[in-house]
């Protein structure tokens, strides 16, 4: 629960969620520049006074030290709420705060921020994969016993047999990410002398995704030009889109005829509900050019939505959107994840995550010969290395085929020299 809006200069007063009031200001440091702190009170007022107090001494010239007994808890929180939610965007504000909750102040929490070390950090990130997130958090003890659904009874780690849900490397890397960020604003702030999260190295994890083959993509398509929803699928499958990306689209950034579509916002969820913001970074604002078997289905999927809007009547909300409800309103990305789910079943091909039918988009476009940097365009990337890193297990299956294409032709029968040929 914030507190009332204070002048410039006068700090920042908020309560913490384990009920705690914390203060932060800017302060003068021993070099010369300015550093934040945090104070910390049982209520509002000691909070309050605490910071004034600091902030009094710092205007009269003196030099504030950093808290010694700071804790990576209390810091990471004070972080969180004075820093990062001002930042950083709202999803990513989400996923910082979900890995700062449910890793690194259980794992870290306790220990004072100044003596903090690489080695704390490097036995954390160590032991964190090897733990089961079910056990820890006790997901499966906590269910009903005595609910009727089947799904909700105890079948796992509350019974002995562990189900072994424990993080993926690309997890733990993020968790570091996440923690290297907020100590860097430390030591920019003279917190804090050096970024311990930083020097700890972790191995590159082997790409997750298995993407579609090419038969598996056509009885993919097959499947989804029966299903409702096809379009947004088929869109995903032959352009790369991004799940939020698709979600935002609305029939003003779609020219049919002209055959192109413009990917101007994203539709994220957060805590709030369904926000449109802005697309990730300012090369995912781009033209994509639509295949023609996309033209003609979006063409039928907006006749479908009219007879939708007739059928909803007054209960239809116009927001312009391209895939909707039957309401109007914009797809949950649950809602996305379960037909995906059931168009992989028709098609009788193995379940990827829908995010798998942008790297089959990108798969198969390498597999065919097409340039990297026309890739990262289609794909909205900031850098093309970034498109090389992730495909680089595809870069090196089509280096082979080159390399097995020269030695055919070295090792063919005919030793005729092109060059006499032509003379």
């Amino acid at each position: 629960m914030a507190g009332n809006r204070r002048a410039n200069g006068e700090g920042t007063i908020f309560q913490r969620a384990d009920g705690r009031w914390c203060g932060a200001g800017y302060v003068l440091a021993a070099d010369g520049t300015r550093k934040r702190i945090y104070v910390y009170g049982t209520t509002r007022r000691d909070a309050a006074d605490k910071l004034a107090t600091k902030l009094a001494d710092s205007n009269r010239g003196l030099v504030v030290a950093a808290d010694p007994n700071l804790t990576v808890d209390d810091y990471l929180t004070a972080w969180l709420t004075g820093v990062a939610r001002h930042r950083l965007r709202a999803t990513t504000y989400v996923t910082y705060e979900t890995l700062i909750r449910r890793f690194l102040i259980p794992g870290l929490g306790n220990r004072r921020l100044a003596t903090l070390t690489v080695r704390d950090v490097r036995t954390f990130l160590d032991r964190l994969p090897k733990v089961c997130q079910c056990c820890a958090w006790g997901w499966d003890a906590k269910r009903d016993p005595e609910h009727r659904v089947k799904a909700r009874r105890p079948r796992c780690c509350a019974i002995g047999n562990c189900c072994a849900k424990n993080v993926s490397p690309n997890t733990v890397r993020y968790v570091r990410a996440v923690l290297s960020t907020a100590l860097a604003d430390g030591v920019r702030e003279d917190i804090l002398g050096r970024n311990v999260a930083s020097a700890v190295r972790l191995p590159t994890p082997r790409s997750d995704f298995q993407p579609f083959t090419l038969g598996e993509s056509r009885r993919y398509l097959l499947a989804a030009a029966y299903h409702r929803h096809g379009p947004l699928f088929e869109l995903a499958l032959r352009t790369g889109l991004r799940r939020g990306e698709l979600l935002g689209l609305r029939w003003d950034d779609i020219d049919l005829d002209a055959g192109h579509l413009h990917v101007r916002r994203t539709l994220a969820r957060t805590r709030g509900g369904a926000t449109f913001q802005p697309v990730k970074t300012h090369r995912s604002a781009r033209r994509i050019v639509l295949p023609r078997d996309c033209i003609t289905a979006l063409r039928r999927y907006r006749t479908r939505q009219d007879i939708d809007r007739r059928a909803a009547a007054d209960d239809w909300t116009e927001r312009g959107l391209v895939f909707t409800n039957t309401v109007g309103g914009p797809l949950d990305p649950a809602t996305v994840h379960r037909h995906h789910q059931t168009i992989c079943e028709l098609a009788d091909v193995r379940y990827i995550r829908f995010h798998d039918l942008r790297h089959t988009c990108a798969s198969l476009l390498l597999e065919q010969g097409v340039e990297l940097v026309t890739i990262k365009d289609l794909l909205g990337h900031a850098q093309i290395h970034t498109t090389a890193d992730i495909y680089s297990h595809v870069r090196l299956r089509t280096q082979r085929t080159a390399i097995e294409t020269i030695g055919d032709a070295l090792n063919a029968d005919d030793d005729t020299d092109e060059g006499e040929k032509e003379t």
